[in-house]
Formats: structure tokens, C-alpha cells, sequence
């Protein structure tokens, strides 16, 4: 198999595509935390891609892929707190829901 950067990022981009899909066509809160998590990881494999081809960047590109894996984490944590708070006051995962709640 050919490994080229080409192929790495053909494969970032279309993780990317399904995420982006997956959080424009759900209306489930956890669905669209879940979809946003894919994009993270599409993102990281391009990192880690450019990193791999990348002489000059080296060691530098894992070190950003962790760093984007402990924004993704702490993002699922406080998304995941957010949507159970709001699922105990309205008893639906659905976020068209929610905008009832300014009223």
C-alpha cells in the first residue's frame, strides 16, 4: 500500500465530511457531541499525517495531537455535563428543545 500524504489527508477529510453530516443532521444532543468528537479526530490524523511527512516538524506534531485530544476531552466532559443538566429539566435529548427554555 502506498503511503502517501494524499491518502492521509483524503482519509481526514472525509472523517471531517461524516462529522460535519453527523452534527448538521442529528437533532440528538449526544449525536452531535459524538459527531464533533469525529471532527476532532479527523483533524488529528491530519496532524499527525503533516507531522509523519513533515521532517522539520517532527516530534512537534504528536505533541499538538495531544494537545487536541485533551481540548477534545475536556470538551466531551463539559458538553456531556451540559446535555445531562438540560436532559434532567426537560426529560429529551433533543436540541430543538432547548430553545424553549429561553422563553
Amino acid at each position: 500500500m502506498s503511503q502517501s500524504l494524499d491518502a492521509y489527508l483524503l482519509l481526514a477529510a472525509g472523517l471531517f465530511a461524516i462529522g460535519t453530516f453527523g452534527f448538521l443532521a442529528k437533532r440528538n444532543a449526544i449525536a452531535m457531541l459524538m459527531s464533533i468528537e469525529l471532527m476532532l479526530n479527523a483533524v488529528n490524523l491530519a496532524i499527525v499525517a503533516f507531522a509523519l511527512f513533515t521532517p522539520s516538524l517532527g516530534a512537534q506534531g504528536s505533541v499538538i495531537a495531544l494537545f487536541v485530544m485533551a481540548v477534545a476531552a475536556a470538551e466531551a466532559t463539559v458538553g456531556l455535563a451540559i446535555v445531562i443538566a438540560i436532559y434532567r429539566n426537560r426529560r429529551t435529548p433533543l436540541v430543538d428543545e432547548y430553545a424553549s427554555m429561553r422563553e
